[in-house]
Order: structure tokens, then sequence, then C-alpha cells
């Protein structure tokens, strides 16, 4: 499958309820450019993250009408067999990624829950948390993190959260690294909360990552707009 044709598919699934109305998913629009660009880099001979059918799964999973938390990362796990279409996710074999350890450790911290046996944030997604990148591809390999950050995926993902801000009532964004934090300006807080920090990889996750209490955070506020918190 081609990303053109996965971009396809998405739109005329249900879970693209909300999302297909933005210009972002217009023909010929931003994410058809995007995608053409990454069909032209596996043509090249480039391994692209994640596959074609899970470029699109963070806003399948949590279409716009059920959002109530965003999770903002830069982009796909480029290390070979570790993106999976939702920020920070992993599905595969121990060892987890670097950055999916710290988010559990501070998980742990801030929330005293013990670190689940497996990477998967799906669960998260089905509750309405959308786990988001900037882009939404990268080469995979070696020191390829960012690769994709200049194929058009900007402006796909600068229409999501502007639409999450303008159509949701009450919604927490967690943005985790500067491309996150970057988009800050897109989000009205008079109305949402904004919680920003360093990115939790191993390079940064000392430098404002840890001690944060996103989840705590983002949880009483959630309550005290009467939404439900969310289950981490």
């Amino acid at each position: 499958m081609t990303c053109v044709a996965a971009l396809a598919a998405f739109l005329a699934s249900p879970g693209a309820e909300g999302w297909r109305a933005l210009p972002a998913f217009a023909p010929g629009g931003p994410a058809a450019r995007a995608c053409a660009a990454v069909d032209a880099e596996r043509a090249a001979g480039h391994v692209v993250a994640p596959a074609p059918e899970r470029v699109f799964a963070a806003l399948a999973l949590a279409p716009l009408a059920a959002v109530r938390a965003v999770i903002l990362g830069q982009d796909p796990y480029p290390t070979p067999g570790h993106a999976n279409g939702l920020a920070f996710s992993y599905v595969g074999p121990p060892p987890l990624p670097r950055s999916l350890v710290n988010i559990y450790k501070e998980r742990a911290a801030d929330l005293g829950k013990p670190p689940p046996a497996d990477g998967d944030l799906t669960r998260w997604a089905a509750q309405g948390v959308l786990l988001l990148n900037t882009a939404l591809t990268v080469r995979e390999g070696a020191s390829k993190a960012g690769s994709h950050l200049r194929l058009g995926w900007g402006k796909v993902s600068d229409e999501i959260i502007a639409a999450v801000s303008r159509e949701r009532p009450h919604v927490v964004f967690l943005l985790w690294g500067g491309p996150a934090q970057a988009k800050r300006p897109l989000i009205d807080e008079s109305r949402h909360l904004v919680i920003a920090s360093a990115h939790p990889s191993p390079l940064s996750a000392r430098r404002g990552f840890f001690g944060s209490k996103p989840f705590s955070r983002a949880n009483a506020w959630l309550s005290a707009q009467g939404e439900k918190p969310v289950d981490w």
C-alpha cells in the first residue's frame, strides 16, 4: 500500500469523521502532497515508518468529536520496527523505546502506577487522547529523526491542532519538545490547558520532563471542567 492509498482509505473510514472536512484533507491538499512526497521517498529506496496503513492511526482512533487530550510529539520513532502511528507508542518485543521508558517513569512518579508490561498506547487513544506527531512519517535508521519534518506534514498537523482547539470545549494539550511547543500559538488557552515540557528523550528528559507531572495535572484540570479524567 502507498501512503496516497492509505490516505484515501482513512478518509473513507468511520474514524475520519470530523477530520475529513479539514482543508488539509481536501483532494490535492497538504495531506495528499505530503503522502506523495512519502511515496517518492520510498520509490527512491528509503524505508519509511510507520507502515502506510498506520500513518493516520492516531486520527482514526481518536475522532475529532472524542478528543479531550492531545499528546504532541515530534515525529515517529526512526528505529526500525518501532513506529506504529501513535506518538510514543510501541508494539513489539522488549526493550521499549527509551522515550517511552521515560514516559512510564514519569507516570509512575506522578501517579504511583507501575510501568505497563508493553508499550502499546492504544488504550489512551481509545479514551480520546490524540497521540499526534508534528510529522506523521520518518525515514527509518540511525540519525534519521526529523527527516520528514519538511515534507509538508506541518501544515497537516497545524490544521489538526487548530481544529481541536476550535471545535472541542475543554482539551489538555501536552506539548513535549521544541517542535511540539512551536504549535502553541494555534491553541486557544482561554478554553484549553497547555502543559509544555522538555521531550522525554534521554537527551532532554532531565531538563524538565521529569517532575512535570503531566498526567495528574491533566486529570485535575479535566475534572475541574466537569470532564472525565483519563485512565493513564
